[in-house]
């Protein structure tokens, strides 16, 4: 198992088969997808399949969304980080770096989320030396919006996507000259 960050009360590793219980916990609550437009998934089958799924990522880009697990107990939690969208077009962009995470709901209000998020950015400008990273969202999502905002990305635009709209978002590496 590659542990990839620590924060103060989390650590941030790669996603490992052995997480798909914690993923059916966390994907199979229409609470959680709320704001995402997609549907509960129904099956650790299903979970595997996520997992496979950002494990080629990590192969093929170096980087992917990575388990969140409690550092006192190694609970997992949820997900959170960088991904390497390389494979779609989003709001005209294509080959850029995506902060996103994802949470178990009874974990939610603790600053998981933020500290993850936070780990994230962080990783990005000064490990991989990224000149920027976005974020897109349902401009509903309040608590997402506070956590994007106090990583310091900023709005964007809106724009609409599949019959979704959306707020992108974007925050510059402070050392890098590219803005």
């Amino acid at each position: 198992m590659k542990i990839f960050l620590e924060t103060e009360r989390l650590i941030l590793r790669e996603l490992l088969p052995s997480d798909a219980a914690g993923m059916l916990e966390l994907d199979s609550n229409p609470n959680v997808l709320q704001y995402l437009g997609i549907q509960p998934i129904t099956t650790l089958a299903e979970c595997k399949q996520t997992i496979r799924h950002v494990r080629d990522q990590y192969a093929r880009n170096g980087i992917g969304r990575w388990a969140v697990t409690l550092k006192s107990t190694g609970i997992f939690i949820g997900w959170a980080g960088l991904k390497y969208i390389d494979d779609a077009i989003i709001n005209g962009q294509r080959n850029f770096y995506d902060l996103g995470y994802r949470f178990i709901e009874k974990y939610w209000g603790n600053g998981y989320g933020y500290e993850a998020a936070q780990a994230s950015v962080d990783f990005g400008f000064k490990f991989m030396k990224l000149p920027k990273i976005s974020a897109y969202l349902d401009p509903e999502n309040e608590g997402s919006m506070r956590i994007l905002k106090k990583c310091n990305l900023q709005y964007v635009e809106t724009f609409q996507e599949d019959g979704f709209t959306y707020h992108w978002m974007e925050v510059f590496n402070p050392q890098s000259v590219e803005k």
